[in-house]
């Protein structure tokens, strides 16, 4: 188990936990936690490998369920929402199917408990080829990755990435642990017979396709009594195409959670 990087919000309330997707940081949520930190005590988390956390070889579901279980134990934290984003809702999911007494409900972002048919490993060898060596400016950089990633907003989350120390510029994220673990982070465990009980909310970008039709069944079999809830013009990144709508949904749901 990892000692996870957390930037904390707010000081009272009821604890919420937010874990980003694979290539974020606590830093992307930065915007949404502190509103949420109007009414919560809001703690956004650096998976393994990501961020500020440690970095280590093996980056398994379990593994980073135990690392969010040991940060939650260690702080103390009752009964906390749990909220993650893409691979965060995967281990905000297997957090609460491996122990599910420590979640009070799940909140969890346009991600489904499946396989899915593609992976990122292009975008991780864009940055592993990108000679980093003389460049002055993130500029450079940037301009290159985008032609490589060619999205705009996939290019702008991985420059999150960069950082720049006397040496030079380098990837603070650690590209070859992601590489090595990524059949397992496109898949989800299967766990015959296992199922969390608890309130759960599943919110779905409506241009995305990582909720679909096809998955309800798998969704209601692990999660029981499950909802989702569908953003209207949003992509995969929910929470930054439309932020307000993202806001309301995650507001209406704690708030049944205090009934």
């Amino acid at each position: 188990m990892l000692n996870l990087a957390c930037n904390q919000y707010g000081e009272d309330g009821p604890p919420l936990i937010i874990m980003h997707g694979l290539f974020g940081c606590s830093r992307n949520w930065a915007n949404i936690a502190r509103a949420i930190a109007e009414t919560h005590r809001v703690y956004a988390l650096d998976l393994r490998n990501h961020g500020a956390s440690p970095h280590s070889p093996s980056m398994t579901y379990q593994e980073m369920a135990e690392d969010v279980a040991e940060f939650i134990s260690t702080h103390e934290i009752q009964n906390p929402v749990i909220m993650g984003h893409s691979m965060g809702g995967k281990v905000a999911m297997q957090l609460a199917l491996q122990q599910p007494p420590l979640p009070k409900a799940l909140i969890i972002v346009d991600i489904a408990p499946v396989t899915y048919g593609h992976d990122m490993l292009d975008y991780i060898t864009a940055m592993q080829t990108l000679d980093l060596s003389g460049k002055q400016r993130r500029s450079e950089i940037e301009e290159e990755l985008q032609d490589e990633v060619e999205e705009p907003g996939v290019t702008a989350l991985l420059m999150t990435n960069l950082e720049r120390a006397s040496e030079g510029f380098h990837w603070r994220i650690n590209l070859q642990a992601i590489a090595a673990g990524m059949s397992g982070i496109s898949s989800f465990p299967h766990r015959a017979g296992v199922a969390f009980h608890g309130p759960t909310a599943f919110i779905a970008g409506e241009y995305s396709a990582y909720i679909r039709d096809d998955h309800h069944d798998r969704m209601v079999e692990l999660f029981p009594g499950c909802r989702t809830v569908t953003i209207k013009k949003a992509s995969h990144w929910v929470h930054s195409d439309q932020p307000d709508a993202f806001l309301e949904t995650v507001r209406a749901f704690l708030g049944t959670l205090e009934r």
